[in-house]
């Protein structure tokens, strides 16, 4: 499985709700769906960037910072004049610091 990085920066494929969906492993939605505190339908993706061609996650499909992305016409917020003052993007790296360190990379070219 290649690595698909979210608009925010995390890697889709390593979440245990996209993995879970690609293996149709219902087992690993509901455990993945206890985690989150959710139910397992909410959970079935296929990445954050399949508008149109495949199923998003319930969050996903509601997330401000991919919405922007997408408007803006970016594959990730790594190149945004805006990034580094982002609100909806700090708010969720702190969640997320591991996404922040990913676009980091991608904005020093690594």
């Amino acid at each position: 499985m290649n690595n698909m990085m979210a608009y925010c920066g995390l890697i889709c494929s390593n979440c245990p709700a996209y993995i879970a969906t690609q293996a149709n492993d219902r087992e690993g939605l509901e455990k993945a769906a206890a985690n989150w505190n959710t139910e397992p339908d909410a959970l079935i993706c296929d990445g954050c960037k399949v508008a149109g061609q495949g199923r998003l996650a319930a969050f996903c499909s509601e997330c401000q910072i991919r919405a922007c992305a997408i408007a803006r016409g970016y594959e990730t917020c790594a190149p945004c004049a805006d990034y580094e003052t982002c609100e909806k993007l700090a708010g969720f790296h702190k969640y997320a610091p591991e996404a922040r360190a990913a676009l980091d990379q991608l904005r020093a070219g690594a």
